[in-house]
């Protein structure tokens, strides 16, 4: 039987959407596998994700090396029931009705894979929390 409640909607933001929102965005579409709608943006998007965060992503078996970053809109904010930024602080249009969050977490920007691994296991955990909040009784 399918479930008649609506998919839950997230948007995570970063700066240039090349690392922490990446990351994020990656280990929800892959631990939800399909029950949560994922959306990174960034405020000023980078040209690239950042290759140390592709790599720290690969260790643990997630592909972002496709994924290009992208600029954030009031749309992609208004189409999501939670918002979760990392850093960008301001510049996130807010809407009422939604949940907003801010992850602080170290920026991975020119930083080696070295440096990156913490910040994604810390993404992962929050992550995990967040899927585990949204879909309490999905799982």
């Amino acid at each position: 039987m399918s479930d008649p409640r609506p998919k839950p909607s997230v948007l995570f933001v970063c700066v240039h959407n090349a690392g922490r929102s990446q990351m994020a965005a990656a280990f929800l579409t892959h631990l939800a596998g399909g029950r949560v709608e994922v959306r990174s943006a960034g405020s000023a998007p980078a040209a690239a994700v950042n290759p140390a965060a592709v790599r720290a992503m690969a260790e643990v078996g997630v592909d972002i090396a496709t994924e290009t970053p992208k600029i954030l809109t009031a749309e992609a904010v208004r189409a999501s029931d939670v918002v979760i930024t990392m850093g960008c602080g301001d510049t996130c249009p807010v809407f009422p009705g939604k949940t907003y969050l801010d992850w602080t977490l170290d920026d991975p920007a020119g930083q080696g894979v070295e440096a990156v691994r913490p910040i994604r296991d810390e993404i992962e955990q929050r992550v995990r929390a967040l899927l585990a909040a949204l879909l309490p009784d999905r799982a």
